[in-house]
């Protein structure tokens, strides 16, 4: 693990729920499952701001790949189980497998989606490329996936993910993070 990518651990997991969720994660028993988005970056982005770490953190989202079971029913029952597990946190809390994204999408988003084959082609989907960063334990080691690397999250640069294309999404979302954290920049 490169020094960035030690540096974002080490962040991240100041913020207390992210490192709760972390190392409880696995008692959930679900396959291929990462802390992801929102959690994560805006932990760091906090935290270059001089803010406590969990300072505007809307929700956290935690992405797990089941392609045996894509039902929506066993997708919230993952959902009330996690809610029981992690209660005490006190966060918004959202579980979605990955396997079943494209049942959804095209009526979410007005166009298709490809089955994905894994957790993090969730995470490689993200609007804003330097958004797209997970994190899971593996064998008592953390793993970072950050598929746009580390270095436009820490230099505040938002630039639309060349993988998916959703110009006004991308822009709303864009400018929402801007009006929370003003120091951040557009890259486009």
């Amino acid at each position: 693990m490169d020094a960035l990518a030690q540096r974002f651990v080490q962040d991240t997991l100041r913020n207390h729920c992210n490192a709760v969720l972390l190392e409880r994660l696995p008692e959930l028993g679900l396959p291929d499952a990462w802390l992801v988005g929102g959690c994560l970056f805006q932990t760091v982005w906090n935290l270059l701001e001089g803010q406590p770490p969990g300072a505007r953190i809307r929700d956290y989202d935690i992405f797990y790949f089941d392609g045996t079971d894509l039902s929506e029913a066993t997708e919230t029952a993952v959902n009330l189980r996690a809610r029981q597990v992690f209660g005490g946190l006190g966060v918004q809390l959202e579980l979605k497998n990955q396997a079943r994204v494209h049942t959804w999408y095209p009526a979410y988003f007005g166009r298709p989606c490809p089955p994905l084959g894994n957790a993090c082609e969730g995470v490689n989907r993200f609007l804003v490329g330097s958004t797209s960063v997970g994190l899971r334990q593996s064998g008592g080691t953390v793993q970072v996936h950050a598929p746009h690397g580390l270095e436009d999250l820490y230099r505040g640069l938002l630039r639309a993910n060349p993988r998916v294309d959703h110009g006004p999404l991308y822009g709303s979302k864009a400018r929402d993070y801007q009006a929370r954290w003003p120091w951040l920049q557009l890259a486009d």
